[in-house]
This record gives structure tokens, sequence and C-alpha cells, in this order.
């Protein structure tokens, strides 16, 4: 007879002793410099969340970019800036590099710093303090004056857009050399100078024009610089149609209060231009912000807007890959997933919760994957009954509206052990702080002790942990069977189809960064 009592310290021995705890306060793993860097380039957004605040994480943040590798740092930069479509952590990234290697900086500079937006951001990010220094620098200087020497006329007109600092702060910050006579004016106008008026780039013209009322159709310029000019129904219905996708999506209440969806018409084209599955792509669009903007909708808008979006959601969801085999999505519908996904920021928070996000992609996974169960839970695992044909939209709506509860992330896992389920991949959506029952065999974590278990009849199996926040601990450590993926665009889907392909490294969010060419 086998003796249990040997067989149980070897099962600990293999698992490990969860060294530390997590915010929550139970058992957990601690990432890595670089997966901590990884985790933050998906879900980073440098404010208050449930368990932790801004200045938490941006300690965690600074302090996992200096203890790592500079060139894995860049790596990070451009991966949160290009494929997860990030703001604050890429500019705070490129800060640090700003201290830590400026020819490592000046390599990735205009990959990340692509618009006005992130080079404002760079600079406030320097300037703060929050890296050790308040100076731009030399090097970044000439970075920065070397972004606006290339950006179009265009370009530098969209950047003009925003503040904190302006356009205008950072031209007085880094004394560009103007190349012609409609640059050197265009800086004029926009730092309130002396300029010569005939030598302005025909845009900046135009919009003088028309705020003078001497220009009556609506130029092609960012709608936010016309509205200090008292607009008509008919110049709104003109920025409709010139708009970009996110621009439209964005906007929906503001056309709807100024009447554009009272003209047939316009309305067809926003609906059009909404369904358009090129535009939808080329808007990087989340699917937890189509998400948002169907929850922010007023009263009174046109049903087939309602229903272009809804449309939208679903295309924006179509990247889900087909995982072979048995799926099992256990979804975290405990009390701290009620928390903005994007975390608390005074007048910017998000209608969005993490549950929501969880939710949609649990949904998502389960349209591409009809046989997958879905198996939500908090502190015990609750009961749900979900139909693989219903729309993405009323699947999460009913996910969302769930009791909630403590979390426990091994009960999931526990519920498929005592069925002696079998099954190829477990995909947890989560915040991945588990509190309850976090202490299982030999001091090893409740989740991996379970994690273990179910591979004793499932040795092919794979654990996707997707983390919506950015946390710096886990239940179950990386490995050649367990993922973490952070966080809510797309990207996320794209590394499911990875691991459903074979394409698993034993740590491959931060071995995806690393193939990164700077």
């Amino acid at each position: 007879m086998a003796n249990k009592n040997l067989f149980r310290s070897l099962f600990g021995a293999l698992l490990g002793k969860a060294p530390t705890t997590n915010e929550a306060g139970g058992a957990a793993y601690v990432r890595t410099n670089e997966q901590l860097l990884a985790q933050f380039a998906a879900t980073g957004c440098l404010r208050d969340t449930y368990y932790t605040d801004a200045e938490k994480q941006l300690q965690q943040l600074t302090g996992a970019a200096f203890g790592a590798d500079p060139v894995f740092v860049a790596k990070t930069a451009v991966f949160a800036r290009e494929q997860g479509l990030m703001k604050d952590t890429p500019a705070l990234l490129c800060a640090v590099l700003a201290f830590r290697d400026t020819a490592l900086l000046a390599r990735v500079f205009d990959r990340v710093c692509d618009n006005g937006k992130m080079v404002r951001n760079f600079v406030q990010s320097v300037r703060s303090g929050q890296i050790g220094r308040k100076a731009l620098g030399t090097a970044p200087k000439r970075l920065v004056q070397r972004w606006l020497a290339k950006c179009s006329d265009a370009q530098l007109l969209s950047a003009s857009v925003g503040n904190a600092p302006s356009l205008a702060d950072v031209v007085k910050m880094v004394h560009p050399k103007p190349t012609d006579g409609a640059r050197s004016a265009f800086y004029g106008w926009l730092l309130g100078k002396t300029h010569d008026a005939a030598a302005l780039p025909d845009a900046v013209k135009k919009l003088e024009a028309f705020r003078a009322g001497e220009l009556a159709s609506v130029p092609d310029v960012p709608f936010q610089l016309l509205t200090s000019k008292d607009l008509g129904r008919e110049h709104w219905i003109a920025i409709a149609k010139n708009a970009s996708w996110n621009t439209v999506r964005m906007n929906l209440n503001t056309f709807h209060r100024h009447g554009v969806f009272d003209d047939r018409k316009a309305t067809e084209h926003v609906v059009a231009t909404l369904r358009d599955r090129a535009a939808i792509q080329r808007g990087h669009a989340f699917p937890y912000q189509i998400m948002t903007t169907l929850k922010h909708l007023e009263d009174g808008i046109p049903r087939e807007i309602r229903a272009a979006l809804h449309d939208a959601l679903e295309t924006s969801v179509d990247r889900v890959p087909h995982l072979p085999g048995k799926v099992y999505v256990a979804v975290d519908v405990s009390g701290s997933m009620q928390s903005p996904v994007t975390g608390n920021a005074r007048g910017t928070t998000s209608v969005v919760k993490c549950l929501d996000v969880a939710a949609l992609f649990a949904a998502a996974i389960l349209r591409q994957n009809p046989k997958a169960e879905l198996i939500p839970f908090h502190d015990r695992v609750v009961p749900f009954a979900a139909k693989a044909k219903d729309p993405v939209f009323k699947t999460a709506a009913r996910l969302a509206a769930l009791p909630s509860g403590g979390t426990d992330c091994s009960t999931v896992l526990a519920l498929l052990n005592e069925r002696g389920a079998r099954g190829d991949f477990v995909i947890y959506v989560s915040d991945n702080q588990s509190w309850c029952g976090t202490r299982g065999v030999a001091g090893a974590t409740g989740m991996l002790t379970e994690w273990r278990r179910f591979k004793v009849q499932n040795r092919e199996a794979k654990l996707v942990c997707i983390d919506l926040q950015p946390y710096a601990t886990v239940q179950a450590p990386e490995g050649d069977d367990v993922i973490h993926v952070g966080g809510f665009s797309d990207q996320v889907f794209e590394v499911l189809r990875a691991v459903a392909e074979g394409g698993l490294a034993a740590d491959l969010w931060v071995d995806r960064i690393d193939k990164i060419a700077v």
C-alpha cells in the first residue's frame, strides 16, 4: 500500500512553497523584473486599483525597470506601445532609458513616441522627477527636436490638442530650429508670438479663417480645435463625416446632442463607419472600449447606431482562436473585480469594470469555442448556464450580473479535480488576488496544488492566466505548462493563438517581448 504521507511530502516538495503574500494578503509567488515589466506593459495605467495605489505601482514599475536589463526595458516600451497600445507605461519606460541608456532610447524613441500625446507623456514623465531627475537633458531634447522636425504640418496641428504639458510647453523646453518659413510661422502662432500669417501652413490658415467667420465650410482639422466657435448642426455633420473610426465612436453622444442623427444621410454614414471592418482594425479599439461606448450611450440615440456598435464588438473579438480539445474558462466574479479595469482617476475613471472585461473575454472565447465550459467563481463556484450562440455582449452582461464574494482561485480547479475532469486548456480571467484558501500542500498556494493534481490525469494540459491588473505576484508561477498574460487588449487573443499552435515557451509573455528587434 502506498505511503500517503510520503507521497504528500514529495508532492509538496515539487510544488515549492509560496514565499510571499499578495496585495490581498494571500500566499503568492513573486514575479521576476522581466515578468513584472511584461505585466505592466499590458495593464499598467499607473492609477489606483482595488488593492493598491498609483504610487505603489509607480515604485514597482520603476524598480523593475531599473532592475532589468536596459535592452529588455527598451523592448518592453516598444511592445507596450505598438502591441499593448498603452500610453503611460511606455512613456515612463522611455524616461527610465533617458536616465540609463540614451543610445537605446534613441533607437526606440520614434516607435514609442509616435504622436504628440506620447511625446508630451514622455516629457511629463521625465520632468516629474519620477525617475530621479527633472531636467530633460541634452539627448532627450535632441530626440524631441528630431520628432518635431519630422512631423508634417497636419501632425503638428493634431499634436497641439492637449495639455500638461501642451505642445507649446514642449516647444519652449526644447527650442527647435524651424526648417522653413512655414514652420517658423507655425511655432510663432503656437506660442502666441508675432509671426508671418501669410507663411502659415494651409490647414492653420483655414482654421483661423473658420474661427474668424471668414470660412463657412469646416476645415479638416481635429474638431477639438473648432469648438471655440459656436458650431451649428451642419458643422457637426461635416465633422462626423470627416472623423476617423475612433473619433466617431468616442463622440456619438456629442453628435447626438448636436442633432447629427436627425439627418438620415449622416446617420447612415456613421452606421457604415462603425461597421467598417477595415476601419475597426485601423482604429485599434480594444473590445472593452467598444463595450464602454455601449454603456455610455445616451437615451434617444438611434437603434441602428447601437446595433452597429454591437456588430463592431463582435468584429473586435473575431481574432479569438479555436482551441483544440476541451476548454474550461474560469471567470473571476469576486468583489475586487468590480473595480475599474484601468484604475481610478479623478474625472476619467472608466465605467467598465475588471468583471466586465473578464466576462467579455470569456464570452468571446465561448463564441469561437462553443464546447468550452464557462465556470464563474469567487470564493466558490457559481452556477452558470452559457449559450454559445448568444451575442458576446449578452453573455458578458449575464456573467457580470452574477453575485460576488471573496477570491479563491483554486476553487475551479478543485471542482474539476473532484469531477475527475479531462481537459486541454484551463483559462483564468482574473485580477489574480486570491486570499481565501491560498495555502495548499506544503506551503504552496491552493491554486498551484490543485493544478498539479489536475495534471496527474491531464499531462499535456495548459493553464493560461489572463491577469487584468498590474500586481506583482501570482498564484501559480510561470512554467512549461503555466502562462501568464497581462492585459485587456486583443493581444491576449494572439497569445491564446500561440499557445493553441504550440508556441509555448516557459515564459511566453516575456519571450514575445524579448523577440522584438530594437
